[in-house]
């Protein structure tokens, strides 16, 4: 996979801007998984917390670890590149980047879809928690991953 430079623009240029542009993406991600990951911590102390049965706990926890991964792939960049700085290996950093992003954004919506089921889950019940997840699931899906990636069938068009 060529990555297709900007017009004037030398390969180390284009290296510097991929990477602003991934760790500028990244800093839209983070908030929402930090968000996410607060309120999970805080879930287990609540009141009603005792009152879910066996199956919402497993589902709870697996949303939890999955934020907890989540978070740490979506970070990691940034710890990547202070590390390496000045290492003169931005291309391969960007690269490795790319995937622990790709990853983090995974997790991330798989702990969305675990909170999302355990929310309609102990609203309503498991039919609707189940149909509910499965769609929001779908969305992510197909908005983060299948869009994007039929995208990359198509001719580039520079």
């Amino acid at each position: 996979m060529t990555a297709v430079a900007e017009p004037g623009e030398d390969q180390s240029e284009r290296v510097n801007r991929e990477l602003i542009e991934l760790l500028n993406e990244l800093r839209v991600a983070l908030p929402g998984v930090q968000v996410l990951f607060a309120f999970l911590l805080t879930v287990p102390f609540s009141q009603r917390f005792g009152q879910v049965t066996t199956a919402q706990r497993a589902v709870y926890y697996g949303a939890f670890v999955c934020a907890a991964l989540a978070t740490a792939l979506l970070i990691a960049p940034s710890s990547y590149h202070r590390i390496h700085f000045r290492r003169r290996d931005k291309e391969r950093m960007l690269f490795t980047s790319n995937r622990l992003a790709i990853s983090g954004m995974g997790f991330l919506a798989l702990a969305t879809a675990g909170v999302v089921y355990l929310i309609s889950d102990v609203l309503y019940h498991v039919a609707v928690a189940s149909a509910v997840t499965a769609v929001i699931a779908g969305c992510f899906a197909w908005f983060w991953y299948g869009l994007p990636l039929s995208r990359r069938t198509l001719p580039d068009r520079g």
